[in-house]
């Protein structure tokens, strides 16, 4: 590959990151010492995930790498050990159901059941109206609310069905 064909690709790849995902990035690099800016990909990661309605693509991973100065398989080992980052699109609500032992000791097991009906798919399945996409999540460190599920930003503890109704119905 030619030098010329080098500067087009790394152009291109960077520009996967709208400028405002780029400047929020930055906010978090700042937070590093200046040669330690990898330290910033997780929430690189988060925030063209977001940019990208909730999920990454490949490419998307290799422009956080470039932007960080990082190898791909380094950004590629975090993006695929964290539950947070989604591989292929998802809905528009994600909901993460926690199952771990505390939700599973206070009924988490009807909470997925009561979520596997109403919305009719399964744990790691996406509505055909793209409007949920239902995920089953290890801990999501509300243990005193259990069962808890979490929708974007917002954690929802000690359900029960009539209260997921109410959250799902308050959904646009």
């Amino acid at each position: 590959m030619s030098q010329a064909t080098q500067v087009i690709n790394r152009e291109s790849l960077l520009d996967l990151i709208e400028p405002s995902s780029r400047e929020d990035i930055d906010v978090w690099i700042a937070k590093f010492p200046a040669d330690q800016r990898q330290s910033a990909v997780m929430s690189a990661l988060r925030i063209v995930q977001d940019q990208n309605g909730g999920w990454l693509t490949t490419e998307l991973m290799d422009a956080v790498a470039l932007y960080l100065d990082m190898d791909k398989i380094h950004v590629y080992e975090v993006a695929t050990f964290y539950s947070m980052y989604e591989h292929k699109p998802v809905g528009k609500h994600k909901i993460c159901v926690c199952t771990n032992i505390s939700c599973m000791s206070c009924g988490s097991a009807d909470i997925v059941e009561h979520l596997e009906d109403r919305l009719n798919i399964k744990l790691g399945e996406t509505t055909g109206d793209n409007r949920f996409t239902l995920k089953e999540v290890e801990c999501l460190g509300a243990c005193s609310g259990a069962p808890m599920f979490q929708i974007g930003e917002n954690y929802y503890e000690n359900l029960d069905t009539a209260k997921i109704d109410k959250i799902l119905d308050g959904l646009d």
